[in-house]
């Protein structure tokens, strides 16, 4: 059974789930609890965006495991335009570009793709992620609400309330509105919150939100918070040039092509409500209580901010609690934007770690805390955090909150997540496929040596553990720093070795039948330089003998591996095994 964590100081989650609760028994009382995120399938949905996901995912878990009912929406914002061609997207080149201002279901997904549109190749990849990390959600595509017609009767308070709507938005406009129209239509999409992080970038490069985004169309006629879709290009480069409150007859022109019409609004599905208008308006149909935000949303004008007034001013709603989260970057990078290409995404990560480890980097920090994914040999120590975390939940010396995180991590309200059935140390297993280049006999024989009192029957039981640390070493680490074991001993450097250098050489070889094990030649490999002092094995090390030690394992790496570094000595040996060992050294 999935432990069910308890409310501490520390545990942010349970912090969240009491407040959740407690507003949805005040707002909704004995309704489902709703929670939300929101993803725009614009391009690669990266590790930036997953916490938009997690952070509700959590809290709704949660609940869950208290016994209530709960929703966890996912927004597919696959109806918003398709703003700029992405970077590096394979399949892709400029002539993407025609497809600018057009909703994302309406461009052609990347040349190859198996998918219908855009979009949907985007979600694809996400949906697949999310089920491997056990997160449970109803999705919502905005493409189908918008064009069955389910927002009508918002859309249309929303255009009867539109003066009050833009003296709500001019309370934050900080420069008169853009006469030209199209440059508005350009820059609508540049959103908050349920947007990825390049939007922020992107704002804050431009200003203010408020002054960023295009909040509505602002022609000769006036304020109108309703985009149409044009019917003759596709696009949103539209003006709206006339409204009828009575009968709905809408009006509007097209920037690009210069198509123009008229339509009762009233039986029109082809275009959306902007952004600033549209996300408060959700909160209001979907009844959601909790949903986190980007830190973007601290600025004066933006979307959360200047939401909050719209969905109590105008549709009579309350603001969704959560708190703002920070950005995740990865291992020497800064904070992640999908529009810039290459950027690492859930379904990347899911290759070289395990989704217990990744749920647990989104359980652990608060929402608030920024924090790192590893994709370089960082994610080595990261698994020994991890392994050492289990370790304490098994002996019970782990803090609440750790375990709390942990609990988290492995398992959800409806059962425990897929293991590795024995966990072998994660830079054990990337430097024994490092060394056999993924050969299945000769990793299975390695691995079996690594601990005698419990070797493995099969590779099956280092699954799927092994797997991800293979493809950690084959997709993350470079050519030139793989490990290749010489193919013949380096007689020139053995004959150049002093009585010192070949007493230290026959000492390991003399050890290595008695000690072949993980912990038996680390015991030895240490332990030589302290017997070369007259020490024993077992002795505390000096700074003067760990210089030592230091010159006799370069010296090791030089004969086995020809450089001055790579895999643990002991994992290497075993990789070698004892006769190549012997021969390489001389023996």
């Amino acid at each position: 059974m999935p432990i069910v964590a308890q409310s501490t100081e520390t545990d942010w989650v349970s912090r969240f789930a009491d407040d959740v609760i407690a507003e949805s028994e005040r707002r909704a009382p004995g309704k489902p609890v709703v929670v939300a995120s929101g993803l725009s399938p614009s391009g690669p949905i990266h590790l930036g965006n997953l916490r938009e996901v997690m952070t509700p995912h959590l809290v709704a878990d949660e609940i869950r495991r208290r016994g209530h009912e709960v929703r966890h929406l996912i927004s597919w914002d696959d109806y918003d335009r398709y703003r700029k061609v992405p970077a590096g997207v394979p399949g892709t080149d400029p002539s993407w570009a025609e497809h600018i201002g057009k909703p994302l279901t309406s461009v052609p997904a990347p040349a190859g793709s198996a998918y219908p549109n855009w979009a949907e190749h985007f979600k694809a990849a996400m949906t697949e992620a999310l089920a491997e990390l056990g997160v449970e959600y109803d999705g919502i595509s905005q493409t189908e609400q918008y064009t069955a017609g389910a927002y009508r009767a918002q859309i249309l308070h929303a255009m009867k309330h539109r003066a009050d709507i833009d003296a709500i938005l001019d309370r934050y406009r900080t420069k008169d509105k853009p006469k030209n129209n199209a440059s508005q239509g350009q820059k609508q999409g540049q959103k908050q919150g349920q947007k990825p992080p390049e939007e922020a970038e992107l704002e804050a490069a431009e200003g203010s939100g408020a002054a960023a985004e295009d909040d509505g169309s602002g022609g000769a006629a006036g304020y109108f918070p309703y985009k149409p879709f044009c019917g003759g290009c596709g696009k949103d480069l539209t003006t709206v040039t006339a409204y009828d409150d009575e009968t709905t007859a809408l009006t509007y022109t097209c920037a690009e092509c210069g198509f123009s019409e008229t339509v009762l609004l009233s039986e029109f599905n082809r275009g959306k409500l902007v952004w600033k208008v549209d996300w408060p308006m959700r909160w209001a149909y979907e009844g959601v209580i909790f949903e986190p935000s980007g830190v973007d949303h601290s600025s004066p004008g933006s979307s959360f901010v200047v939401g909050g007034q719209i969905v109590r001013e105008i549709f009579d709603g309350v603001q969704p609690i959560g708190p703002m989260y920070a950005f995740v970057g990865i291992s020497g990078m800064a904070k992640m934007s999908s529009s810039k290409g290459g950027v690492p995404t859930p379904a990347d990560a899911l290759k070289i770690m395990e989704a217990p480890l990744l749920r647990w980097l989104y359980a652990r920090r608060r929402p608030n805390q920024s924090f790192k994914i590893a994709f370089d040999q960082e994610i080595q120590r990261l698994y020994d955090e991890w392994d050492a975390l289990e370790r304490k939940v098994a002996d019970g010396s782990v803090l609440p909150a750790d375990a709390a995180a942990y609990s988290r991590a492995t398992s959800t309200a409806a059962g425990e997540l897929p293991r590795t059935p024995h966990p072998l140390p994660y830079r054990t297993l990337a430097s024994v496929v490092d060394i056999t280049a993924g050969a299945e006999e000769q990793t299975l024989r390695i691995l079996s040596e690594l601990d005698p009192a419990r070797p493995l029957a099969s590779l099956d039981e280092a699954r799927p553990r092994l797997d991800r640390a293979q493809n950690w070493i084959t997709s993350q680490v470079p050519a030139e720093a793989r490990t290749i074991v010489r193919a013949e001993p380096d007689r020139e450097l053995l004959d150049s070795l002093d009585a010192r250098g070949h007493e230290s050489l026959r000492l390991l070889l003399e050890g290595l039948d008695s000690h072949w094990s993980l912990d038996g030649l680390t015991t030895l490999v240490y332990g030589v330089p302290k017997v070369m002092e007259g020490l024993a094995p077992d002795a505390k090390p000096t700074a003067e003998l760990k210089t030592a030690q230091r010159s006799f394992f370069a010296l090791l790496y030089r004969l086995l591996v020809g450089r001055d570094t790579g895999p643990r000595l002991p994992t290497l040996l075993l990789a070698v095994g004892a006769d190549r060992v012997r021969t390489l050294l001389g023996g």
